[in-house]
């Protein structure tokens, strides 16, 4: 008997949303806009309070438009970001009111920068698009200088996470297209905090998120519409999405590059 066919998550559909990036209340892209509501807050106050009032050298990996690199960006941090999508990194670079972030396009898992080259790296919605997120989280660490922060954000591995975020998007949010997400990519919490301690990124800090319940979730469920108040809430259960930190060891440098050079 012939083996099933391996699905493949379609990172394609990024590649052409234009300003729906910013518009559109009848797509996926608006459930990534509630999220950056609440964590482009998050990582901004966790930089100032683990790195100081300071500005930082940031990089944005998988910026898609911008929600992230332009808020950090506006708050006056150096910011890079970097993403597959020349469409995205148009919309990106149109929306940053100051004109300061630096968008390039590249590879998460060869990133174009030298050693220790930023204080933040950050990876929102990202890990689960990847066949190999290690990699991406290694390369990631490389270019982090000691005691920098690795923010990501990603989806747990489990049948509650495939109902809510796989089957509850495609049931509710139109024009959801086929595998916007694959459950065999999403990651255990576990994981990622295994695959960031064996790249020197430490003090793995975990919270759990979840829609906040109410009138904007209930509207969206009959209208089928995510509206601007639509939200997200943090919370201590990590078993739909997940956020984290992990800080990069001050020690030695580790060769990254001989554990992926088959």
């Amino acid at each position: 008997m012939p083996l099933a066919p391996i699905s493949r998550v379609n990172n394609e559909i990024y590649a052409a949303l234009g300003e729906l990036w910013y518009t559109a209340e009848d797509a996926p892209v608006a459930l990534l806009r509630a999220e950056s509501r609440l964590l482009n807050p998050w990582v901004a106050a966790e930089v100032t309070s683990k790195l100081g009032e300071r500005r930082c050298q940031i990089l944005d990996v998988g910026c898609g438009a911008g929600f992230l690199a332009n808020h950090l960006a506006s708050l006056g941090h150096e910011v890079t970001g970097l993403d597959a999508s020349d469409d995205a990194l148009a919309v990106a670079a149109r929306h940053d009111s100051g004109h300061t972030v630096r968008y390039q396009k590249g590879d998460a898992l060869k990133l174009p920068f030298d050693d220790a080259s930023f204080d933040v790296v950050c990876a929102m919605d990202f890990l689960e698009h990847l066949e190999t997120p290690e990699r991406a989280i290694a390369e990631a660490s490389r270019v982090l200088r000691p005691s920098g922060l690795f923010f990501f954000h990603t989806f747990n591995r489990n049948l509650w996470a495939w109902l809510v975020i796989i089957k509850g998007v495609e049931w509710f949010v139109p024009n959801t297209p086929p595998r916007l997400h694959v459950l065999r990519l999403f990651l255990k919490p576990a994981e990622v905090a295994i695959m960031c301690r064996a790249h020197g990124l430490g003090a793995v800090e975990l919270r759990g998120m979840r829609p906040r319940l109410g009138w904007p979730f209930w509207r969206m469920l009959l209208s089928r519409s995510v509206s601007a108040r639509f939200a997200f809430k943090f919370t201590r259960s990590l078993q739909l999405g997940f956020s984290g930190c992990a800080r990069r060891d001050s020690g030695i440098p580790l060769p990254f590059t001989d554990r992926f050079s088959a």
